[in-house]
Parts: C-alpha cells; sequence; structure tokens
C-alpha cells in the first residue's frame, strides 16, 4: 500500500486506527457504494466536503455517506452567514486531495472543521484515508480531536 499524507500523519500519532482498503475497477466510488463495499452501515462510512463562505473562508464538514449537508445547519454551525459548495475543479490545489479520496486528515492547510453529530453514536466511524480506493477507521472522538473538529448537526 502506497501510505498517503493521512495515513502517515495518524501513524505518528497515539491514536488506533485501521486501514480498509476496497476494489474501485468497478468505477462504484460514492460513499454509499464504499460502505456496501466495506461491510458497513451507510451511517457509519463519512464524506468529506469543503465549502466556501461569502467571505472566502473555506470550511470542511464531515457527514455519513447517505446524508446530504443541510448547507443552512452547516454554515450555523461555522457562525457565517452563508455557504456553498466548492467547485470539484478546485478540491486538489486546496486541499491536496482528488475527488472521491478526500480525507479530513492531513489537507494542505487546517480548516475549520465540522464533524456531523451522529458520528458519536458509534464507537468507530470510516472516512476517507487520503486516496480513492483507502478508507481509514477511527474513533470519533479521536478524529475530533487529531484534526481538530467540532460536533455539529449538519443534516
Amino acid at each position: 500500500m502506497n501510505k498517503t499524507n493521512a495515513i502517515r500523519l495518524l501513524e505518528q500519532s497515539d491514536l488506533a486506527f485501521s486501514v480498509h482498503e476496497y476494489d474501485v475497477s468497478d468505477g462504484r466510488i460514492d460513499a454509499k457504494s464504499i460502505a456496501e463495499k466495506l461491510g458497513k452501515s451507510q451511517d457509519e462510512v463519512f464524506k468529506t466536503l469543503v465549502t466556501r463562505s461569502a467571505e472566502h473562508e473555506f470550511h470542511v464538514f464531515i457527514v455519513p455517506a447517505a446524508a446530504t449537508l443541510d448547507l443552512k445547519k452547516a454554515a450555523r454551525a461555522a457562525k457565517v452567514k452563508h455557504l456553498e459548495m466548492i467547485h470539484q475543479k478546485e478540491l486538489f490545489p486546496l486541499t491536496g486531495y482528488l475527488h472521491g479520496g478526500c480525507s479530513p486528515i492531513g489537507m494542505k492547510k487546517l480548516f475549520p472543521t465540522f464533524l456531523e453529530e451522529t458520528a458519536q453514536l458509534f464507537d468507530t466511524i470510516c472516512v476517507s484515508g487520503g486516496r480513492i480506493g483507502l478508507n481509514v477507521e477511527i474513533a470519533p472522538d479521536d478524529l475530533t480531536k487529531f484534526l481538530p473538529a467540532e460536533f455539529a448537526e449538519l443534516c
């Protein structure tokens, strides 16, 4: 396995985590398909979304695979008036990660980050490991401390 920035950073920490690789040859790389491939519920596998505020500040939101980010709730959590999703072409230059492999761990810059509060219902959750075909399983509390991130109602 080629290590990603996310994996290297986690290995340098004292946090417990596991790495899961999954087959991408079928082209199904959306979060719902990843949950199925990992044998997890869509509530335990999370996707990473990046937004921009009207003030051109970026925010990261981590939400369950089957959920939709509620931009009004997200803006409230981020304490801004308005948020919009960034364009897909902006993702790599901004975060260092490609669409489908965007990890909340190890982005080029540390952006304000929020994790959907339902993550607390699980002992561990899965997030992208920094490339398509790679996920990291980690305790939600460990993830919020490591990033750092706040729990919030986002969906």
